[in-house]
């Protein structure tokens, strides 16, 4: 089977790669234009999906719309059987995803219809699911409601990141792939609809939703915390620096008001929630690198009595 890639973040690495390690003929690569990183934002940097493609010696198209009629020549060109679309970035028109002889596939992480939209993962932590999974769909111009191939299901650790649970959803959306196009090309694949009534959403993360609320119980809040780790970091304010925190679990109660720094230790800091407190073992302050919490709460003398928000 002929097939177009479409992917741009490290979440679609492992699909891109069983692809290849699986002996299908990935003809060419659609993936997000070189963007610029660093503090003075004047390198252009390659996306993941591009750097396993050219060292792969695949054809890579960097479209800023994918609809253009340069871009849409030479996507025809490729005759694919299929496109393969994983956290690509871009919504496709009708006449882009029809565009394959057996049609377009997405690679989406959550059991759909729960958790449609751009942030899946975060929104599992957020909402403390004990599972969530990957679902494998025929891609419809409407947001994450394509007809179902596959899903597959994996629990939620209690105290899980989203950097460790995009891994894991990433290698087993790339294992469900593999399954759903075996069964494609055996002409033998189920597409199940999907029940929109039940259809939930997980919007696209803005910095807004990152800011802790230390009104919020502490579960809530190391939910909030443990959602946005490692990027792009929950953060709050100390003394007017802003602060990012990371690796948040639930402590004791207590009677303090919320955001006040209870005590420091190895583990450390503790603050205050509406019900209940967090500890925050790692900081990483404006500009500077992340560090133990601890470390960085006696490089500013006494934090305690001081605090958060």
């Amino acid at each position: 089977m002929r097939i177009v890639f479409w992917g741009t973040p490290e979440f679609a690495t492992p699909a891109l790669r069983a692809l290849l390690g699986e002996g299908h003929d990935v003809v060419g690569v659609v993936t997000q234009p070189d963007r610029p990183q660093g503090r003075s934002r004047s390198k252009l940097v390659a996306s993941p999906v591009k750097i396993i493609a050219l060292e792969e010696g695949l054809p890579v198209l960097q479209p800023e719309q994918p609809k253009t009629p340069e871009f849409i020549s030479a996507l025809r060109a490729f005759e694919a059987d299929a496109s393969i679309v994983v956290a690509y970035g871009r919504i496709l028109t009708q006449a882009v995803i029809d565009m394959p002889r057996v049609g377009t596939f997405n690679v989406h992480a959550s059991l759909l219809p729960h958790l449609r939209g751009a942030a899946p993962i975060q929104a599992a932590i957020l909402e403390g699911l004990a599972e969530t999974g990957v679902t494998i769909m025929r891609l419809v111009p409407a947001l994450d409601a394509g007809p179902m191939l596959l899903r597959r299901a994996t629990p939620v650790a209690e105290d899980e990141t989203y950097g460790e649970l995009a891994l894991r959803l990433s290698e087993l959306g790339a294992l469900a792939l593999i399954e759903a196009l075996t069964l494609v090309d055996m002409g033998i694949a189920i597409e199940q609809s999907q029940d929109d009534a039940a259809a939930t959403y997980a919007p696209k993360v803005d910095r807004e939703h990152t800011k802790v609320d230390w009104t919020q119980p502490a579960v809530q809040v190391a939910r909030a915390i443990r959602a946005y780790d490692p990027k792009p970091g929950a953060y709050t304010t100390n003394g007017g620096v802003e602060v990012k925190l990371f690796g948040a679990t639930v402590t004791h109660a207590h009677e303090h008001p919320p955001g006040e720094v209870l005590s420091v230790d190895a583990g450390g800091i503790n603050v205050a929630c509406g019900e209940g407190a967090v500890a925050v073992a790692f900081v990483q302050p404006a500009g500077k690198p992340r560090m133990a919490a601890d470390a960085w709460a006696r490089g500013r003398g006494s934090v305690i009595g001081t605090r958060f928000g």
